[in-house]
C-alpha cells in the first residue's frame, strides 16, 4: 500500500508539474500567441498606388500608434478597418483599393507592436482602449458622411465592440468567431477561461449593435469555421445579413469576386 501511495503521489506530482509548466507558458505568453506581430523599421516607406497619409496617433498611455489613411476621389465616407492577427500595414494596405474604388476613404490601424506602432499588447482592455481612441480621432473628420467599421478575423472581435460603443452606419465582419474564449478552447485545452486575457465576446456585444450588420464567411475556412458566422446570424437582427462565400478559405476574402460584388451593392 505504501508503494502504491508513493507511486500515486509521484505520478500526481509529475503530471501536476507538467500542467503547471503548461499553464505558466500559456498565461505569460498568451499575448504573443494571439497577436503574432511583425515589426517594421521606423524609416520604412510604404508603397501603394492609392493616395494615402501616414498617421501617428498617441494613445492614452503615450504610446504612438501607426496607421494609413487611404483617400478616394470625392469621398463618401470612411471605412475603419481592423486587420487580422498576423502581418502589418506593409501587406494589409493592399486591401484599400477594394474600398477606395467604391468612393470611400479607408483607415487601417497597426495594433501596438505591429509595423511602426510602438508598445506591446498586454490584454484586451488595452487593445480596445487603443482602438476606441484612434477611431474617435479619425472619424471626427467624417461626421457628416458615412462611417463603417470593418473587422477581419481577430479584428472582428475588436470591430464588434467598437460598433456597440459608437454610432456608425454599418458593421462589416469578415471571417468572425462567435466567442474568442470558446474558439481558443481547442487551441489551449484545459486552460481556464478566467485566466484568458483576450475573451472578445462577440456574441455578447453584437446583440447591442444598432447599425446594420453584414457578415462574410468562406465555407472552406479551416481556421475559423463557417459555423461561427451561422451562430452569430441566429442572434443578430433579422434584417442583418450573412453572405456565405462558396469555396473560399480564411485568407484572401477581400479578393473574392462574390465578396466584392456584394460589398459594392451594400456601399452604394
Amino acid at each position: 500500500m505504501r508503494l502504491l501511495r508513493f507511486l500515486m503521489i509521484s505520478l500526481f506530482s509529475f503530471f501536476g508539474g507538467i500542467y503547471l509548466l503548461y499553464f505558466c507558458y500559456i498565461y505569460f505568453n498568451q499575448a504573443e500567441l494571439v497577436f503574432v506581430n511583425s515589426k517594421l523599421s521606423s524609416d520604412y516607406e510604404f508603397n501603394y498606388q492609392d493616395d494615402f497619409d501616414e498617421v501617428y496617433i498617441e494613445s492614452y498611455d503615450g504610446v504612438k500608434l501607426n496607421g494609413l489613411l487611404f483617400k478616394s476621389i470625392n469621398s463618401k465616407g470612411l471605412v475603419f478597418f481592423l486587420h487580422g492577427n498576423a502581418g502589418n500595414l506593409s501587406g494589409w494596405g493592399s486591401i484599400s483599393e477594394t474600398y477606395t474604388s467604391l468612393g470611400y476613404d479607408v483607415f487601417i490601424l497597426d495594433y501596438r507592436g505591429y509595423g511602426k506602432s510602438e508598445g506591446v499588447i498586454e490584454n484586451e482592455a488595452q487593445v480596445m482602449n487603443d482602438a476606441n481612441l484612434v477611431f474617435k480621432k479619425i472619424s471626427k473628420s467624417y461626421q457628416n458622411k458615412k462611417i463603417f467599421i470593418t473587422g477581419y478575423s481577430i479584428g472582428t472581435g475588436i470591430a464588434t465592440q467598437l460598433a456597440a460603443q459608437n454610432k456608425i452606419d454599418a458593421l462589416f465582419l469578415i471571417a468572425p468567431f462567435y466567442n474568442f474564449s470558446e474558439f481558443t478552447k481547442s487551441r489551449v485545452p484545459y486552460f481556464p477561461d478566467s485566466f484568458k486575457k483576450f475573451k472578445f465576446e462577440t456574441n455578447k456585444y453584437i446583440t447591442t449593435v444598432k447599425a446594420p450588420i453584414y457578415i462574410f464567411h468562406g465555407d472552406k475556412d479551416n481556421i475559423i469555421s463557417l459555423e461561427n458566422a451561422i451562430r452569430l446570424k441566429q442572434i443578430i437582427k433579422s434584417e442583418d445579413l450573412l453572405f456565405t462565400l462558396v469555396d473560399e478559405d480564411h485568407i484572401g476574402i477581400t479578393d473574392n469576386l462574390d465578396f466584392r460584388r456584394e460589398l459594392k451593392a451594400l456601399l452604394k
